[in-house]
């Protein structure tokens, strides 16, 4: 099953997509500019492999809903994301409000 649904924050639109999978769920929240996802996401691949992207991204893991991974602390965040002042450690809505 793959949900998709818009959702806002602080007045700002993001959309968040949960697919169910066989034993897991993977869920990411994004926008034009970047977005979070549950610990299915390779921080360090974003950064080495694919650096020249500059992809913007957070990784929380332990996340089994939207809700968990909006409150969820970041494990881990991309150069790029770094670079607009998300952190490690920053919940995911703080660094979804970054990526405006």
């Amino acid at each position: 099953m793959v949900a998709i649904e818009p959702i806002e924050i602080d007045g700002h639109s993001f959309t968040a997509v949960t697919v169910r999978l066989p034993k897991t769920t993977l869920l990411t929240i994004s926008n034009d500019i970047g977005y979070i996802m549950c610990g299915a996401l390779d921080v360090g691949l974003l950064n080495s492999r694919l650096a020249d992207r500059k992809i913007i991204a957070g990784r929380a893991v332990g996340v089994k809903t939207i809700d968990d991974l909006l409150n969820a602390p970041l494990e881990s965040v991309t150069v790029e994301a770094e670079k607009l002042g998300i952190s490690k450690g920053m919940v995911g809505v703080e660094a979804l409000l970054k990526m405006l």
